[in-house]
This record gives C-alpha cells, structure tokens and sequence, in this order.
C-alpha cells in the first residue's frame, strides 16, 4: 500500500523569514514583512535558547506549533489540500481534518528542529495583489542558498500563510496531489486513516528517539 509521502524539506523552514524590511507598499495595507518580524524572533530565539534544546521534558514540537499557529493559517492549508473534498465535509469533519493535517505537519516537519543550525535568511522581495502576498527569501546554509516564498492571505489586519514554496516545490501542492489520488481510490474515511496511521507512526518515532540519550547512558 502507497504511503503518504511526505516533503524532502523540513517544516522549521516555515518559521524562518527575512531578516530585514525592503520594498516600498500601500500605507493602506499592512506590510507583510514586518509582521513577520516578532513572529520569527519568537521562534529563532526558542530554537536557540539551551534550556530549551536540553530539558528532556520540553515537547518542544507543541511549544513551536503553538507560536505557529499565530502566523499560519492551518485551516486554509487544509482547505486547499482537499481541493473540492472540502466543501463536502460537515463542520465537525472539517475541524477533525484539520487537526489531523496539523498533527501530521508538526510531527513530521516541526519535529526536524534540531536540523537547526542558525541558518540565515535573506529578504529578497515581496508582492501584494490585493489580499494576497508572497514575501520571497533566500535560505543560506553553509555554502548553499535555498529559495523560499511564503504566500499569505489578508485576514483582517493580519497577514496569514497558508502556503510556503522550497526551490519551485509548495507544500500545499504537493500534498494536494497526494491527498488526490488517494481520495479518489479510498475515498475520505481512506485518507482519514492513512493519515491517522501516519501520525501514530511519527509519534512512535518521535517516542523512540526521545528515549535514546537515556538507552546511551
């Protein structure tokens, strides 16, 4: 049975954005940038704090999720993955989908925090077409640079991403198509376990590999 494949890029990279302010926008519409700002001081300072990367005890995957769900619009990412599948779903079908999609994320990507290793990101642009917004960085690591656009929905006075795009690759399309092919051989209650059975599987692992510094000593 196909699993569900997941991104060759860890989630962290959604939480990392420009570290300086460029481009010139309308006074009438909130700068998508410099919301961005205290967001990510939140997270860079986190994900280096030592108490924070030492105590055994930290679920650091929920205390990162729980920042993140200021800035990231999980439910419009869920929305989009399921494409036409979503307007079909009850409210509490939608919401339990939601949680789940979530889920997967913050095990699956969230929990490669400790690929971490103060990279930096550079600011190279952003657009505004309406409600819509694409703030475009540049990841440094070491002697490599890595593309990144962060594509964001006005909400209010509130710049939300629902979709991050890595070298050419978004998230939210790619799990899109997957989520496709699967609904259209094993209908919704299919995708509902396979998800399901991919996060208790994520968790396992995560389990396992909090337990190994313990079995080492």
């Amino acid at each position: 049975m196909k699993s569900i494949q997941l991104l060759f890029f860890p989630l962290i990279l959604l939480f990392l954005a420009p570290v300086g302010i460029g481009g010139a926008t309308a006074s009438a519409v909130p700068d998508p940038t410099s919301q961005m700002r205290p967001f990510v001081a939140r997270i860079t300072n986190l994900l280096q704090n030592e108490d924070f990367k030492n105590d055994p005890k930290c679920d650091r995957c929920q205390k990162i999720i729980d920042i993140a769900k200021e800035h990231f619009d999980f439910r419009e990412m869920s929305k989009r993955v399921l494409g036409r599948q979503w307007r079909k779903l009850s409210p509490e079908e939608k919401d339990h989908f939601v949680t789940l999609f979530t889920r997967l994320l913050q095990y699956a990507y969230i929990g490669k925090i400790k690929d971490y290793a103060g990279q930096q990101v550079e600011f190279t642009g952003q657009r505004i077409k309406g409600k819509r917004a694409e703030v475009k960085t540049l990841l440094v690591d070491r002697d490599k640079t890595i593309p990144v656009s962060y594509i964001m929905l006005l909400k209010g006075d509130q710049w939300m991403t629902y979709d991050v795009v890595v070298e050419g690759v978004s998230l939210v399309r790619n799990y899109m198509e997957q989520f496709r092919e699967i609904l259209r051989k094993e209908k919704y209650a299919g995708l509902v376990k396979r998800l399901e059975a991919k996060i208790r599987q994520l968790e396992q692992e995560k389990m396992q590999e909090a337990t190994k510094p313990a079995q080492a000593g």
